[in-house]
């Protein structure tokens, strides 16, 4: 793992202690972000709780608006980003970075069809953004050190490619992720 003078901030979901309440405010939270992912940010919030196998009172006990359940589904894919890139930290330098770009392209889908519905001003909003580049910016940096990634390339200069790929429509899976190879390899300072 990469030395890092601190461990990057963190976000998260407040969740609900109890074991039982939490199951039910977790498949909530999945079944939103596939929801949202599917039918865009006016996703039937019935449906919602339906495809998390509880009643419309429970959604709405956890999330009592629309917005609440937004910001909660944005938060936990934030969580999961920064979780992504721990986990990665271990891998060698290029395959740690390229793994984490792929857990942001999944991430791009829930953000994409929550993007009009989020406060980009909110202090939410902000401490996201802070948490996912103190996770992941040093994955790039360990690239770039070990020769593996250019040199010329900021964090943000990344991610901007990579969502441009992501905002495209593709024919299937195989397509994006071609499409994303080509785009890795221009990344990358070695051979393929």
């Amino acid at each position: 793992m990469s030395e890092q003078a601190s461990e990057p901030p963190r976000v998260a979901v407040r969740r609900p202690h109890r074991a039982d309440a939490r199951r039910n405010f977790d498949a909530l939270l999945d079944a939103a972000r596939d929801a949202f992912a599917e039918h865009g940010a006016g996703a039937s919030l019935e449906d919602i709780a339906r495809r998390a196998g509880v009643g419309i009172g429970t959604l709405y006990r956890n999330f009592p608006t629309r917005q609440d359940l937004f910001d909660s589904v944005y938060v936990g894919e934030i969580e999961k980003l920064c979780d992504a890139a721990r986990d990665a930290a271990d891998l060698p330098a290029w395959e740690a970075l390229v793994a984490w770009l792929r857990h942001f392209v999944s991430y791009m889908a829930t953000k994409r069809a929550l993007y009009e519905s989020l406060n980009r001003d909110s202090e939410m909003f902000r401490s996201c953004r802070v948490a996912m580049y103190a996770a992941a910016e040093p994955l790039l940096a360990r690239a770039q050190q070990s020769g593996a990634a250019r040199a010329d390339a900021s964090f943000d200069d990344v991610l901007r490619l990579v969502s441009g790929i992501t905002s495209a429509a593709f024919v299937d899976d195989e397509q994006r992720e071609r499409v994303l190879g080509f785009a890795l390899d221009g990344l990358r300072t070695g051979p393929a």
